[in-house]
């Protein structure tokens, strides 16, 4: 697959070199990033605020999996995948791209209020970078209490021996992002059982009718994974699962 990639990425790039103009001017971009000596102590916290960023830029995949919608729906799909057993179809790349596609749909107003309320302010010096932080933090926090269950909240906070908090804005981040991931597995889970239970029953089914007719040594999984298809193309599977697990987020 590397090699692959590799191959489509050189001829692209003869491609362009072959149909580029004689005389068109070339630029290309130049980033450097080093270590200078800081004379004063703003050139100190003006390179400190840098590397907390890069920090938080090598930080975000985790961060966008942890704190938004990607869990469950990454979730749910592999277990449908492994309920219908045809081995690994969908590949992995397919579930992971679906699920991607699917986070960024649903995670869409929350994203567009916290480009309104925090990134277009600061972008246009409106605030600083303290406030735009805080704000954006406002409505990620909003979606992850709708989906964050009270036993699972308090569990944390217990663990965490601080005081029980009195409202939403006084639950510390440290406490909300377990309390929310954890919900987020056993929301999934909890779906994933309802849509392994059909094809539990054919695998029972065809089992049970196998041992009857005394083919005991004929692999029940292989003649149910025709039942499982044709009865998850039958009812349109996919369709259902996208359509649950969206409307699982709407409150």
């Amino acid at each position: 697959m590397s090699k692959l990639k590799l191959g489509i990425i050189g001829i692209l790039g003869v491609m362009f070199f072959f149909f580029l103009p004689a005389d068109a001017a070339m630029t290309f971009p130049n980033i450097n990033i080093g270590m200078q000596q800081a004379n004063t102590p703003q050139d100190f916290s003006n390179g400190l605020q840098i590397l907390i960023w890069l920090t938080i830029l090598t930080l975000a995949p985790s961060i966008f999996i942890m704190a938004t919608s990607f869990i469950r729906i990454v979730v749910v799909l592999s277990l449908t995948r492994q309920a219908i057993g045809a081995g690994n179809l969908p590949p992995n790349q397919v579930i992971t791209s679906l699920a991607l596609i699917l986070t960024f749909f649903i995670m869409s107003p929350t994203l567009n209020q916290i480009n309104e309320t925090a990134l277009q302010p600061y972008m246009n010096n409106q605030i600083t970078q303290q406030a735009a932080l805080d704000r954006g933090a406002i409505p990620l926090r909003n979606f992850m209490f709708k989906q964050t269950h009270e036993k699972e909240l308090a569990l944390f906070v217990r663990m965490a021996k601080i005081e029980k908090p009195k409202t939403r804005d006084d639950v510390p981040m440290y406490i909300l992002l377990p309390s929310f991931i954890l919900s987020e597995l056993k929301t999934a889970f909890t779906i994933g059982f309802v849509v392994y239970l059909p094809f539990l029953v054919i695998d029972i089914v065809v089992s049970s009718v196998l041992v009857s007719m005394g083919m005991m040594f004929l692999p029940p999984t292989m003649i149910a994974l025709p039942f499982k298809l044709i009865m998850f193309v039958m009812v349109d599977g996919w369709y259902l699962v996208v359509k649950s697990l969206v409307e699982s987020f709407v409150t």
